[in-house]
């Protein structure tokens, strides 16, 4: 494995969880990723990815290891190597494809197998929002006699406090980006395409840790806005005197997340960008000396937003500091 998470950390996250499974009289946890973007659920418990749209299926119990449910051959049934799928017991595989949609069901038999004890327990459901229709229609039909919750509160209440070893990993991560953005600001050239300078942060990233993410850019003339944006819509060359603006937003090491956006100008820099560049890290610290524990995430926003507005500039109306918590 690359940079896999420990053994004692692995053992720490399942405790954590298991003794609020308890104190929530929970018997199960169902959780369902497809890619190792959006999947922290299937990774925070199995240190393995969910890939590629490939749906990736959990079954945690309180009282015994877990149950994978992926994609492989018909009928699969196998004890995976326990230093490769810690924790988990039983590997169920079928052909499933989400582009395939008489598959819709093969995943949810094999998840029944694993839930099959529970039948009249509580089952508590992880991250609906990326679990298939399928799986929960399936499921909800074939146990009637469970009570299904939403557990996914109770998760992210455990998740989201980091050990030692997760804070080390999101720092890693973070130098990582650091390092992808100076290897790509230190190639670009007149004459490059977007996706060329991207592809540079990508090869750092890739050769430092990295195991996902995105690389968004977008080049323009001084003065003409650019919404940097994915790699089909990278393909401008770039000229002397341009602006480029790049995001890199990535996993590294162990799958944490940071995320870093700049920009650089291939001649001389606009007195307004100047200005702009002053105003944002005046906005940045603000948000900087807010992010104490106890401070609630609203009052950072709303704070933010504030400042904003007494300079004439637009409202946060997305997304704002992705890592607050």
């Amino acid at each position: 494995l690359n940079n896999p998470i420990s053994d004692a950390e692995l053992e720490r996250r399942w405790r954590a969880v298991r003794a609020v499974m308890e104190k929530e009289k929970i018997d199960v946890l169902l959780m369902q990723n497809n890619n190792d973007h959006m999947g922290g659920y299937v990774r925070y418990f199995t240190d393995m990815p969910a890939t590629n749209g490939y749906p990736n299926t959990v079954i945690f119990p309180a009282d015994d290891e877990m149950t994978v449910v992926m994609q492989g051959p018909f009928n699969g049934d196998s004890r995976p190597p326990a230093d490769v799928w810690r924790g988990v017991k039983r590997i169920l595989t079928t052909p499933s494809y989400e582009s395939a949609h008489y598959t819709q069901y093969y995943d949810p038999e094999l998840a029944a197998k694993a839930l099959a004890p529970y039948a009249r327990g509580t089952i508590g459901l992880v991250g609906i929002y990326q679990m298939s229709f399928a799986m929960g229609d399936f499921l909800m039909k074939k146990f009637s006699g469970a009570k299904f919750v939403d557990a996914s509160e109770l998760v992210d209440r455990v998740k989201v406090i980091k050990s030692p070893e997760e804070l080390e990993l999101v720092k890693r991560c973070a130098e990582m980006q650091d390092g992808s953005m100076r290897a790509a600001f230190k190639a670009i050239k007149p004459g490059m395409r977007d996706t060329q300078v991207a592809a540079v942060a990508v090869h750092y990233s890739q050769d430092h840790g990295c195991e996902n993410g995105i690389y968004l850019c977008a080049s323009a003339p001084p003065g003409t806005p650019a919404k940097f944006s994915q790699r089909h819509m990278q393909n401008r060359t770039i000229k002397k005197g341009d602006v480029l603006a790049l995001l890199v937003e990535q996993a590294g090491p162990g799958s944490m997340y940071t995320e870093l956006g700049r920009s650089c100008v291939l001649g001389k820099v606009p007195q307004q960008m100047k200005e702009e560049l002053e105003m944002v890290k005046e906005a940045r610290k603000i948000t900087l000396d807010m992010l104490k524990p106890g401070t609630p995430c609203k009052d950072v926003w709303e704070t933010f937003n504030a400042f904003m507005r007494k300079h004439g500039r637009p409202e946060e109306a997305r997304l704002y500091c992705h890592g607050q918590g």
